[in-house]
């Protein structure tokens, strides 16, 4: 499973920053909440220090979202999908924050994260027009190309981008203080078989949990460790000590390779191709196996999976 996971991916270090064909820009909404309209009533309390002397048992009604309130964030979408439907942007069915504007055959995408947007296209007059006009709308800060972003980076080199997590993984070695510890060439060892009931219980299982919850964020761009993460996810209630030394030996796999992530590149006629695989019975509780698999735009990889399988296949051509 593991050895079809690693054959797979195209990986490459971080490196300097050169020019990129498709522009990508990133702009922040300045107290985005604010613009908010509510649909319906809401009161509060009177704020400390702006309390009404003469009626103490007064309430305040609101006529626009405020922060602190649980429906600015969705007041606060709703706005800005309806400015972008305005527009000419319609949301995706596979994710409703992503837009998309298509003008012939050339497309312009907006990401929005709260107050964060980044977008993207192969069309700069029109990316230029949309920044005019949510600075007309809304008060925005435009923080230049896009280089950061939730804890991903990006880095440009020709006609590719790479995408990946070197600080957030330097910040994590840090947090478990295995900034020091002796870097390991593979994830997990191919011979590893994990038990749910083998091995004593750990003293710390909250640790055990924060290791492994990390590391899923940290699979956004390290197909490589999927596998891995995916079977010490298992055994996140009653975490053991194989499963604290395997969970130590991935971040050890990450010291020596903090700078890696996925390369996008751009490519003249790219193919969509996949590629699929499973073990057979892996999982020593259940006998399930695990599925692996992975599609490739060009060769940029743009989907991924490793996941144990619901129910126990009888034979490998099942499996």
């Amino acid at each position: 499973m593991y050895k079809l996971r690693c054959r797979k991916y195209k990986y490459v270090t971080n490196s300097a920053t050169t020019k990129f064909s498709v522009a990508r820009r990133c702009m922040d909404v300045n107290n985005a909440f604010l613009y908010g309209e509510l649909d319906h009533v809401i009161h509060m309390e009177q704020p400390i220090g702006f309390e009404n002397r003469e009626h103490p048992e007064y309430v305040c009604k609101l006529r626009k979202a405020i922060y602190g309130l649980k429906q600015s964030p969705r007041s606060w979408f709703g706005k800005m999908a309806e400015f972008l439907e305005q527009n000419g942007y319609q949301p995706t069915a596979a994710d409703h924050s992503l837009f998309v504007k298509q003008i012939g055959d050339k497309v312009v995408c907006i990401l929005v994260y709260v107050d964060d947007l980044i977008l993207t296209g192969d069309i700069p007059e029109e990316i230029e027009l949309l920044k005019e006009n949510l600075s007309t709308r809304f008060k925005m800060k435009d923080l230049g190309r896009l280089q950061f972003f939730l804890g991903m980076e990006l880095n440009y080199i020709g006609n590719s981008m790479i995408l990946h997590q070197k600080k957030y993984t330097a910040d994590l070695l840090h947090k478990f203080n295995m900034q020091s510890c002796k870097p390991a060439n593979i994830p997990m060892e191919r011979c590893c078989r994990l038990s749910a009931t083998e091995g004593r219980k750990i003293d710390h299982p909250t640790e055990y949990r924060k290791m492994v919850g990390s590391l899923i964020y940290l699979t956004l761009t390290r197909p490589d460790i999927a596998f891995a993460v995916g079977v010490l996810s298992r055994f996140m209630q009653d975490p053991r000590k194989p499963h604290m030394i395997a969970v130590k030996g991935v971040l050890k796999f990450l010291k020596a390779t903090a700078g890696k992530g996925v390369c996008f590149k751009n490519q003249s006629t790219p193919k969509v191709r996949g590629f699929c695989d499973a073990d057979y019975g892996g999982d020593l509780d259940t006998r399930r196996s695990t599925t692996g698999y992975v599609f490739l735009y060009g060769s940029s990889p743009i989907s991924w999976c490793s996941k144990r399988q619901p129910t126990v296949s009888l034979s490998t051509t099942e499996a």
